[in-house]
């Protein structure tokens, strides 16, 4: 940290220092000019201060802007607009002072005129150079290899230009115009990288708006007064900006970024509240998870249900009908209950498939296309023409519908109908996980209703590994009891990208099963957001802190599998460390980063425990994902299972087959507790790269 202060101040006085004995430089030349004398000073000694300048005031603001992750990109477009707004006011004190100055000889000064354009043309050079290097950092996010390799190319040709600035070449010459294209192309390339304008709210793109606005009007009024000051003084002048490749590059890109930056943020601003809507969407589904718990009654469950559907599609009204044998619930939303049973008939004359297609949500795309003329009939009492209903299944009974209803024809898509099915099923579990709750304290069938929750919970858990070109993934999960807390998941963003999570909650038994279902819930909410594993773990904090008992947490570890760039991207939130077997060391070892357990911390602060790290596979190298319950099993000696015995026996089966080195794990495990029923729920995941 020491040295690095050190290269910040060192680089700035290098810079003032530069400008001064150039400064001064300018002034004796054009001294001796005035005076038909010789003032003794090469025009060597002017171009080298001036590429000094540059380069140290390059590596100055490369030094001090710092990394995007740490500042808000609000701050980022501020320090540019301040610096721009700082060099636009001395132009214009300089212009201001000449306008007072009238008709009088000092405003044909030569030295004055010349003192005045090296001012400018220095705070010009130090707002682009600071904005060049903010655009960087804003490029580089979420940074790959194949990006970092282009800014490197193209910062090295910018240092090039800089050596090239005042070297005697023909401005249309092959060096030049080589250099200039080069700049040209990467700038291109470099500037429609804006994956951090996705992260702006609607507030804030409002307000890069204003701010790339004014440092486009900076940039313009830069480039004309600079080109002012050659048509009209370019005898006395130093130097001009048309013959410095540097300053001409950086016009170009810090232009073109700022104007693609802007284009971006303008189509993207009627958009902007997505984002904000599917983190709704997560604490919606949050708060149908949360109902599970003790103290809630079944009515909330679906007064919960109706109010995050309407809100999920923007619907004008809704209702929800229950009847269960026991008790009859009607719950409505924008629509008067009186009006419903009239609305229930015309809706059987209009679609003949009310009562019928409670049965399975799968049909409901089949009635809308067979009945897609009926839809758009104006219907009365009041006028709606989208129609969706969902059936609430619990215990494969129908126990009751959800009626959604809009004014506009063909109002709904095929995501708004995913999101409100994945309320329906999560309201529907919630409903099957709090009649089970009640049933388990009430009568003797304990087990039976245990096995039933099993099934529900080994049905949110993938059904079958995935194996492409890539790698090959088998996974084994047990629970100690019917139903348990550990939690894995696959899910894939591309052809080549993947995330994988594993989780244990704390405890066992039903309540672990009810935070089970609402991490996966967070997982499938979150997943298609394609966030960083820093990001994901981030939202999962929050949205788990709103439902968690405030004695329960989960531990996870979060992967991003990129099978193009060969690279695993992870990050722990207290979960066992990851074991990795590398193929060509023929060496296992143990993946460790910082992490706290989701819903241990439930403020901001939580980000500060998140460690992302990056590893590179190559062919037939394995990864072990794993739960407690694998390395704290005991034997009857009361001794561990331990990590050490896993390492090892993954160096003795890793050149199996992943199905052949689960079952090796899982055959030692028993052999060495001595018995089949564990302590503890315990999850295996195996993945073999190809």
């Amino acid at each position: 940290m020491r040295n690095y202060k050190n290269i910040i101040r060192l680089t700035l006085s290098l810079g003032i220092v530069s400008w001064l004995a150039l400064l001064a430089t300018d002034l004796l030349m054009l001294f001796g000019d005035v005076n038909n004398v010789r003032s003794g000073v090469p025009v060597e000694l002017r171009i080298a201060l001036l590429e000094i300048f540059f380069i140290a005031l390059f590596f100055y603001y490369k030094f001090i802007t710092g990394r995007a992750e740490k500042v808000n990109f609000i701050d980022l477009l501020w320090r540019v607009f301040a610096t721009g707004l700082i060099a636009t006011m001395v132009s214009l004190t300089i212009l201001l002072f000449f306008r007072l100055l009238g008709n009088s000889r000092l405003t044909e000064n030569v030295f004055l005129i010349s003192f005045f354009y090296l001012v400018f043309y220095g705070l010009v050079t130090a707002f682009l150079t600071s904005t060049l290097m903010v655009w960087q950092q804003l490029i580089l996010y979420q940074k790959s290899k194949r990006l970092i390799t282009l800014w490197s190319i193209f910062e090295y040709t910018l240092l090039i230009s800089v050596l090239l600035s005042f070297v005697p070449l023909n401005l249309n010459g092959l060096v030049y115009n080589a250099v200039l294209t080069v700049l040209f192309v990467l700038g291109l390339v470099l500037s429609i990288n804006l994956k951090w304008v996705a992260y702006l709210d609607f507030r804030q793109k409002w307000k890069s708006i204003m701010m790339m606005l004014a440092i486009a009007f900076f940039l313009a009024y830069f480039f004309i007064d600079l080109n002012g000051y050659t048509e009209i003084y370019g005898q006395i002048l130093p130097f001009e900006m048309q013959g410095n490749l540097y300053i001409s590059a950086l016009f170009a890109f810090t232009f073109i970024y700022t104007l693609f930056s802007l284009l971006v943020i303008l189509f993207n601003l009627p958009t902007s509240s997505v984002f904000e809507q599917k983190i709704e969407e997560v604490i919606n589904f949050q708060r149908l998870s949360q109902s599970t718990q003790a103290g809630y009654k079944a009515e909330q469950v679906y007064d919960i249900l109706l109010e995050s559907s309407v809100k999920a599609v923007f619907a004008d009204a809704a209702w929800v009908e229950v009847n269960d044998g026991s008790k009859q619930l009607l719950l409505t939303k924008n629509v008067a209950a009186e009006k419903v049973p009239a609305l229930k008939q015309q809706l059987k004359e209009e679609y003949h498939q009310y009562d019928i297609i409670r049965s399975l949500p799968s049909r409901l795309a089949r009635i809308n296309r067979s009945q897609k003329r009926k839809r758009h009939k104006m219907l009365e009492l009041p006028a709606y023409r989208s129609v969706l209903w969902f059936p609430l299944v619990v215990k494969n009974i129908n126990i009751g519908t959800l009626v959604i209803l809009k004014e506009l024809a063909d109002s709904y898509n095929k995501e708004m109908v995913g999101i409100i099915h994945t309320f329906v099923s999560q309201a529907c579990i919630s409903i099957e996980n709090f009649q089970l709750l009640s049933e388990t304290l009430e009568n003797e069938r304990y087990k039976e209703e245990l096995k039933i929750a099993n099934r529900v919970q080994r049905s949110l858990l993938p059904k079958k590994t995935i194996s492409n070109e890539a790698f090959d993934i088998v996974a084994f999960s047990e629970a100690a009891d019917q139903v348990g807390g550990d939690y894995y998941d696959i899910y894939q963003i591309n052809e080549h990208k993947f995330i994988i999570i594993i989780g244990d909650v704390s405890g066992k038994g039903t309540s672990a099963a009810f935070h089970m279902s609402q991490m996966k819930g967070v997982f499938h909410s979150l997943a298609q957001l394609d966030l960083s594993p820093d990001k994901f773990l981030s939202y999962a904090n929050s949205a788990l802190s709103r439902c968690l008992e405030k004695t329960s947490f989960i531990t996870a570890s979060f992967f991003v599998v990129d099978t193009h760039e060969h690279t695993i991207e992870f990050a722990r939130a207290g979960h066992c460390p990851t074991l990795v077997y590398n193929a060509q060391k023929h060496q296992a070892k143990f993946l460790e980063s910082k992490g706290l357990g989701l819903g241990i911390v439930r403020n901001a602060s939580f980000d500060s425990y998140i460690e992302v790290s990056k590893e590179t596979y190559e062919s037939h190298d394995v990864v072990v994902l794993y739960t407690d319950g694998i390395t704290e099993a005991v034997n009857p000696a009361n001794e561990q299972f331990g990590y050490e015995r896993l390492r090892v026996l993954i160096e003795e089966s890793a050149d199996n087959e992943p199905q052949v080195i689960q079952q090796e794990i899982i055959r030692n495990l028993y052999e060495f507790c001595q018995q089949k029923i564990l302590n503890d729920d315990y999850t295996v995941l195996i993945i073999k790269f190809k």
